[in-house]
């Protein structure tokens, strides 16, 4: 009520979280609040909100802010979440953990070889005439002080 008239209202939670800041002197601010819902005073004429989330924010460039600053959830399977976390639960009990694929393209038996070590980029070459290679100059060599 508002006065001797009575408005429609609803609680609606607001799409991202707002920080309320107040200060004593003018010259440091000191948060107040997190806030998370607000009231909608409407007038009798004005028909309610359906949903419960306001989903434009409380200024205009919160415009539609849940479509454009967040991603969509990823639908996930519910079989293959429930198993990864029976692996990691074997996996902290300290259980080797093995794929039931058959082969699959998960890899789980599957070993590599282990690649054979490059050669060092540094190694001097011997010279094609028997002698012994110079080693080779940089140009902070050539100058002196």
């Amino acid at each position: 009520m508002i006065g001797n008239k009575s408005f429609p209202a609803s609680l609606l939670d607001l799409p991202t979280v707002v920080e309320s800041y107040k200060t004593y002197d003018d010259s440091f601010l000191v948060k107040a609040a997190d806030i998370g819902q607000m009231v909608m005073v409407r007038e009798d004429v004005d028909p309610a909100p359906e949903e419960v989330e306001y989903k434009h924010g409380l200024t205009p460039p919160m415009r539609d802010a849940r479509r454009r600053r967040y991603r969509r959830e990823p639908d996930l399977n519910a079989e293959l979440v429930h198993r990864v976390e029976k692996d990691l639960i074997s996996i902290m009990h300290g259980v080797s953990v093995k794929s039931g694929e058959g082969g699959g393209g998960e890899g789980g038996d599957r070993k590599k070889a282990a690649p054979a070590p490059a050669p060092k980029p540094d190694a001097q070459e011997p010279a094609a005439n028997g002698e012994e290679a110079e080693p080779e100059r940089s140009d902070s060599d050539d100058s002196e002080n």
